[in-house]
This record gives structure tokens, sequence and C-alpha cells, in this order.
């Protein structure tokens, strides 16, 4: 009777003795892969919200897993017909209003995009959340109702990232993105990423409605709405070149 209760008792401390581990890295890929998928045609909206003013950008994207990325913006007039292209290492911008082809170099991936709260890097996912980073499990969380695990990703030493640390809510069930913070390499938050409005789109759940809100300037917020999203698309690698970046519509 004795022997019974001092294993029940270990037990209870212990936990469940053939607990399968949690592969965090994996959970990082599929909730990544959700929102972007091997390959995906959108049409979103994005609103730049400032304390005196506010402006809206609409634009379609084409993507084809991680290595490639097209963006065109369709309005408004001003900005209408510029077009992002990032193919594996490199990154283009197309500007029609003066017949201009311009690479971006690595130094500017922290750059604002279209003078938004987003960068170049998060625009084009230079850096890839799976292969530049390790990954920490570091709790659990409730976000918006959803029980989530909270991830911690540091980046490999030799990984050209351009975050010192990012802290990632990814819910448990769907295994959805639904919050990040972004910290530079002196530990320094400086955006918090907020994803909401979750629903059908194509053939999967996903939120809808993302915030980018940076630490230290009161009043900022640049809000992006997936207005609408084909994923699994056949997309070729030829579809990502400079000469289709002037053909694109």
């Amino acid at each position: 009777m004795k022997t019974k209760l001092l294993a029940l008792l270990l037990l209870c401390i212990t936990g469940p003795v053939f607990a399968q581990p949690i592969d965090i890295k994996e959970i990082v890929r599929q909730a990544d892969e959700k929102l972007r998928g091997n390959s995906s045609i959108g049409e979103f909206t994005m609103t730049i919200q400032r304390p005196s003013w506010e402006r809206t950008l609409s634009m379609k994207n084409w993507t084809l897993g991680t290595d490639y990325s097209l963006i065109l913006i369709t309005a408004p007039a001003k900005e209408k017909g510029q077009v992002f292209l990032k193919r594996q290492s490199e990154m283009w911008n197309w500007v029609p209003s003066i017949d201009r082809m311009i690479k971006i170099p690595p130094s500017m991936m922290m750059q604002s995009w279209m003078g938004s709260d987003f960068t170049n890097d998060d625009l084009v996912k230079e850096s890839s959340l799976v292969k530049d980073y390790e990954h920490h499990l570091i709790g659990e969380e409730t976000i918006e109702g959803y029980k989530s695990y909270k991830v911690k990703l540091i980046p490999h030493e030799e990984a050209a990232v351009v975050w010192g640390k990012i802290y990632m809510w990814i819910g448990q069930e769907e295994l959805l993105w639904l919050k990040a913070e972004f910290y530079d390499e002196d530990d320094f938050l400086v955006n918090t990423e907020i994803l909401t409005d979750i629903k059908q789109m194509d053939d999967r759940i996903i939120p809808t409605h993302l915030e980018m809100i940076p630490a230290e300037k009161e009043g900022h917020k640049t809000i992006m709405t997936f207005d609408q999203i084909d994923f699994d698309v056949d997309l070729k690698e030829s579809f990502f070149s400079i000469q289709n970046m002037k053909r694109i519509r």
C-alpha cells in the first residue's frame, strides 16, 4: 500500500512519464507557413496612422516559398505601379514615375517601407524565422482567448538578420501566429505585432488583421488587412524577375 501511494505521489510531482516533447521549431515553421503557404497570391490594404494624419495603400502580393516575393502597389495614384521584388538574397524597387530600377542594399532592410511602421525586411521576409533563429519555448499565455505558446527566437551568430531577439505567441490549437515582439541588438523593444480577426481564407483559417505598433512613437500604428488570399497557386521562379516588375499589373 505504501509503495503504491509513493508511486502515485511521484507521478503527480513529475507529470506523465511518456509525455511527447514539443517540437517548437516545427510549431514556428507551421505558424509561419500558414500565413504564406508554399506559394500565394493576395490583395492587401495597408493603413498608416499618425497623430495628425492617415493614409491608405492597396497592393497585390505574389510569393513563392521564402525566397521569392513580389509586391505591386495598386493605389493611391501617387504610388500606383511601384513594384518591390525579393529574389533570394536581393531586393529591388521599380519606380515607374521616374523610370528607375533601384537595388535595395542589406543595410536598408531596417528602413521604413513606404513610410509605414513595417521595415523592408518585414514586407519581403528577408530573414527566415525557421532557419535563422534558435527557438525556445518559455511558457504559455492566453492571447485574445487563445491558449498560446510563448516562444523566444534568438538569431544564430552567422545569421544576417535585423532583430536581436523576437518573442512569438502561437495559438496551440490551430497554430495561429497571434502576436510578436521585436527587439534590437541592445535588447530594447522596437515593434509589437498583433494579429486578429481570424477567419477562413482559401483553404485555411488565419488572422486577417495585423497591427504593427512601434514601442516609442505614441500615436503611430500601421494596419495591414488581408482582403483576399489564394494559397499554393501555380507560380514559377521565372515570374519573379526584374523584367516582370515592369510588366506586372
